[in-house]
C-alpha cells in the first residue's frame, strides 16, 4: 500500500526512501540498470529536490531526499520513479533476451494491472519514508545505509566506502561519484546551490 503522510508536511523535510524490487530480485543487477537510478536523480534535482545520500543495492534502493518545499504527494514522486525505472529496466531484460525474468515480472501482474496495461511487475507495491526529525537520525539513517553492501547478506566489498553506487566515499572520503549530491550539512543550512542562501554563502565542504 502508498504510504499516508498527514497534510501539515513542513518546509525543509528530509525523508528516508526506499523501494524494493518485485520479489527482491536483483533486478538492477541483472539488467545492469544502475544508470537509470542516476537518471531519475537528476529528474530530482530538476524539480527541486535533494539527493544528500543513497545506495543503490541489485534489489532496491535507499536515498535520503531533501525537500526545500514538500510536493502534493510524496506517494506520486515514487511512484513516478518506479514506473520510469521499470521501463528502463525491462527494456535492458528484453535486450539482453533474459526470457526466464521477464516470464516471473509478466506472472505478477495481477488482474487489475493488467486492465490497466501493465505487462511486468517490476516492483513491490509498497514503499517505505521515513521522516527524518532530527540530525541524530538523519546520519543513523545514512550510516545504516552505507553499510548495506558490507551486510551479511550481501558481502559486496570489503570497504562500504568503495561501493561504487553510494554516497559513502562522498561522505567518508569526499570523493562525489555524483555531481548533483548535497551533503546533509548543507541542506541543513539551506546552502543548496542555486539558493538565495548559497548565493550569499560560501558552500561548506564535507565534513
Amino acid at each position: 500500500m502508498p504510504v499516508r503522510f498527514q497534510h501539515d508536511q513542513q518546509p525543509n523535510s528530509f525523508y528516508f526512501v526506499t523501494f524494493t524490487c518485485y520479489k527482491w530480485l536483483s533486478l538492477f543487477q541483472e539488467a545492469n540498470a544502475y544508470d537509470a537510478v542516476y537518471k531519475w536523480f537528476d529528474s530530482l534535482f530538476k524539480n527541486d529536490i535533494c539527493l544528500t545520500g543513497y545506495v543503490i543495492m541489485p534489489n532496491h534502493v535507499h536515498a535520503i531526499l531533501y525537500f526545500p518545499q514538500m510536493p502534493k504527494s510524496l506517494n506520486t514522486v515514487i511512484a513516478n520513479a518506479k514506473r520510469f525505472l521499470a521501463y528502463d529496466i525491462i527494456k535492458k531484460l528484453e535486450e539482453k533476451k533474459a526470457n526466464h525474468l521477464l516470464d516471473v515480472l509478466h506472472a505478477g501482474v495481477k488482474k487489475r494491472e493488467s486492465k490497466k496495461g501493465q505487462i511486468h511487475k517490476v516492483f513491490e507495491d509498497s514503499f517505505d519514508a521515513k521522516d527524518c526529525y532530527s540530525r541524530e537520525f538523519i546520519f543513523q539513517k545514512l550510516d545504516y545505509m552505507h553499510h548495506n553492501p558490507v551486510s551479511k547478506k550481501w558481502q559486496l566489498v570489503n570497504d562500504f566506502a568503495e561501493y561504487e553506487f553510494s554516497s559513502a566515499s562522498f561522505y567518508e572520503k569526499g570523493i562525489k561519484k555524483y555531481e548533483k549530491l548535497v551533503h546533509i550539512n548543507d541542506a541543513l543550512n539551506n546552502l543548496i546551490p542555486g539558493s538565495p542562501n548559497a548565493q550569499s554563502s560560501a558552500v561548506k565542504t564535507p565534513g
